[in-house]
């Protein structure tokens, strides 16, 4: 059988370098390139190395530990235990989905035919399995396996940081309550023009069954001066709470939302809880979020500290 060093090098470095870079990018770190390029090479030499027979002390645990830790000091130096342990962490987890997805897909591709020829027998009279992969098929699945690796983790992380910015919501209005998760939304800055009073922004579909099924169509097709004009044609108990407040739209044109003055707004966050008596709550005709993960987005300066 003919190796080809210098090809397994090649690759192991490649892949190597693109497992370290994952993992600069996941971990958000800044490094030199010669750092990666150094790391990849303490790897793919070690892989060099099983074929020196002369050399099999090298591929006991400790020192496949050990070239590891050799890979992440040099890579990302030490900082600090957790920094380090962290970076080590998630090095060695994208190895492992990366070698994992690659023997998945190999084995997904494979007939009953192909899986039967590579069952050998050992001395012991065990079942062994000889594989037989590609590099070119290694290397493009490898790519695309810490490609994918990285989207899933970012969206995870991303999907952790939004929930962190949610908090629960109740709005009083008389004897009325209503509850909802609302999402808190630092770009936020709309205020009542007159009264600077912060407008929170509800679906008006939390309300179907208090307002006029006419002021939801009215409101949803963003007809909110006509509800001012016609008032006193529909039964609505809360007329007297109702304002308009001026904003801005996408095409930077001036429109107005149809708010309402609650008596109270409480909001739990963190385990803390934020009361507000001074707020608008504005109504939205459609829905702020596609997946129904909120349904109402919260002024930031209702959840401000004192």
């Amino acid at each position: 059988m003919v190796v080809y060093a210098d090809l397994i090098f090649l690759l192991n470095l490649l892949m190597d370098a693109a497992m370290l870079i994952a993992t600069v990018r996941v971990r958000k770190l800044k490094v030199r390139w010669w750092r990666i390029a150094s790391s990849a090479g303490i790897g793919a030499s070690y892989v060099v190395l099983m074929f020196v027979p002369a050399l099999s002390i090298f591929f006991t645990f400790s020192v496949k530990c050990l070239f590891c830790i050799a890979m992440i000091l040099t890579a990302f130096g030490f900082g600090s235990l957790q920094h380090f342990l962290r970076n080590l962490g998630t090095f060695l987890l994208i190895n492992f989905v990366t070698a994992g997805g690659i023997f998945g897909i190999h084995y997904f591709f494979q007939s009953s035919g192909n899986v039967m020829n590579g069952i050998m027998f050992t001395h012991s009279g065990g079942l062994a399995y000889q594989v037989q992969i590609s590099l070119v098929f290694i290397l493009v699945v490898a790519v695309v396996m810490i490609g994918w690796f990285q989207t899933i983790f970012s969206s995870v992380k991303q999907r952790g940081e939004f929930v962190q910015t949610l908090a629960e919501v109740q709005i009083n209005i008389e004897q009325h309550f209503t509850s909802c998760v609302g999402l808190i939304d630092t770009g936020n800055q709309l205020f009542d023009p007159l009264t600077r009073t912060p407008v929170m922004v509800l679906e008006a579909s939390e309300w179907k069954d208090i307002l006029p099924s006419v002021w939801l169509e009215k409101i949803r097709s963003a007809n909110v001066d006509q509800i001012i004009t016609s008032m006193g044609t529909e039964t609505f108990i809360w007329q007297d709470r109702m304002r308009l407040v001026p904003y801005k739209g996408v095409n930077r044109n001036t429109e107005f939302m149809l708010a309402i003055k609650p008596d109270k707004v409480v909001i739990v966050h963190k385990d803390q809880k934020y009361e507000s008596v001074k707020v608008l709550i504005g109504l939205h005709g459609g829905k702020l979020c596609s997946d129904g993960s909120y349904s109402a987005i919260i002024h930031p300066t209702l959840v401000a500290t004192v």
